[in-house]
């Protein structure tokens, strides 16, 4: 007896933190944008913030130069406002500035921005969970040679000692997500994403053995966050560069 009422208790318990967790997820901040990209032009960039849920929030905003806490302690850039109360359904903007030094000025880099929502004092009997939102920044300096937008179609691929050797010639960033290589149909390379920075050489182990040639795929993200599917047969005899694939099945 006393165990059944146990169980019952915690499939109420249970019950009620989903409701609770499930109410929670509706509301939250809204990013207009998957990645910022600021051009070395600029004297500012903006994005947009959106409280979508019905209950006033702060929004709090800050950029790291590493999600992981390595590299630079203190990014080179202002932004505001860092904090902001924001009414439900309410629509804030978000000014970000570079100080105009402490970047390289031959290539971009990426930085991160993360916006986050700061729920009010939870009530009795309520659990509140503070929804993050965190994007890529990319900051180009003026008179980068190139275009960023091709900046996939210039990797060079090569299989090289029994892996697939990944060359980023350009001055630009290169996010992949999909990558995946087959011989005679078998998967032998397999990758959720990947991002090479530029001038970066990375060699990827082939399941194979790097015998043959290689039937490369893999999915590029743009500057406006749209996917671009690429393919390429890489061999060991020379480097190869992807051609975008056909979108249709």
């Amino acid at each position: 007896m006393f165990s059944k009422i146990i169980r019952k208790s915690a499939l109420w318990l249970c019950s009620g933190l989903a409701v609770t967790l499930a109410a929670q997820a509706q509301a939250g901040v809204v990013l207009n944008t998957t990645r910022v990209i600021y051009s070395g032009a600029d004297k500012e960039v903006s994005l947009q913030v959106h409280n979508t849920g019905a209950s006033e929030i702060l929004a709090q905003s800050w950029i790291e130069s590493d999600p992981n806490g390595a590299g630079l302690s203190i990014p080179p850039f202002a932004i505001t406002p860092a904090l902001a109360r924001m009414p439900g359904d309410a629509r804030q903007l978000i000014r970000i500035m570079y100080s105009g030094e402490g970047l390289p000025g031959d290539r971009e880099s990426v930085l991160w921005l993360s916006v986050q929502e700061i729920p009010q004092t939870a009530r009795d009997n309520e659990l509140q969970i503070a929804i993050r939102q965190r994007i890529k920044l990319f900051y180009r300096p003026q008179g980068l040679i190139g275009d960023p937008l091709k900046a996939a179609e210039a990797l060079q691929w090569q299989v090289r000692d029994g892996q697939i050797e990944v060359v980023n010639t350009s001055h630009y960033h290169v996010s992949m997500i999909k990558l995946e290589g087959r011989q005679n149909g078998r998967v032998v390379i397999q990758e959720g994403s990947r991002m090479l920075a530029p001038g970066e050489r990375r060699r990827l182990p082939l399941a194979s053995g790097g015998r043959g040639s290689v039937d490369l795929a893999f999915i590029s993200i743009n500057d406006f966050g749209a996917q671009e599917p690429y393919r390429a047969t890489v061999t060991a005899d020379r480097t190869t560069q992807a051609n975008k694939a056909d979108r249709s099945p």
